[in-house]
């Protein structure tokens, strides 16, 4: 049983870098054919796909977001971390990590997701 955990702060200054890990068990992020993502609702809004890597450390990134985020990962460590530079209220959401599978992308594994909120 695959399972994901995000960790970071749960506050961060508006014009700072938010940084999240996502730690994932009983599966590694380098097994063929799987990408991991992140993924994030605002308060009231729907879900929005931010990025993802792939098993051979490839990124992919929404057009949207793609000048303020990066995604990277620790294999040792088995987690992937997700980067979102200039943050703005705008930005307070719960982030949730998950894996893709399949070439459909299909989000079989979530995160219970953390809540992020941008305040000064």
């Amino acid at each position: 049983q695959v399972q994901l955990q995000e960790s970071g702060p749960g506050l961060v200054k508006p014009s700072q870098t938010l940084s999240l890990t996502c730690t994932v068990s009983g599966g590694s992020i380098t097994t063929n054919y799987y990408y991991w993502s992140w993924i994030r609702q605002p308060p009231g809004k729907g879900l929005e796909w931010m990025g993802a890597i792939g098993y051979s450390g490839s990124t992919y990134y929404s057009p949207s977001l793609n000048s303020r985020t990066s995604i990277s990962r620790d294999t040792s460590k088995n987690q992937f971390t997700l980067q979102l530079s200039s943050v703005t209220p705008e930005d307070s959401a719960v982030y949730y990590c998950a894996r893709l599978s399949g070439s459909s992308w299909y989000k079989d594994y979530w995160g219970q997701g953390t809540q992020v909120t941008v305040s000064s």
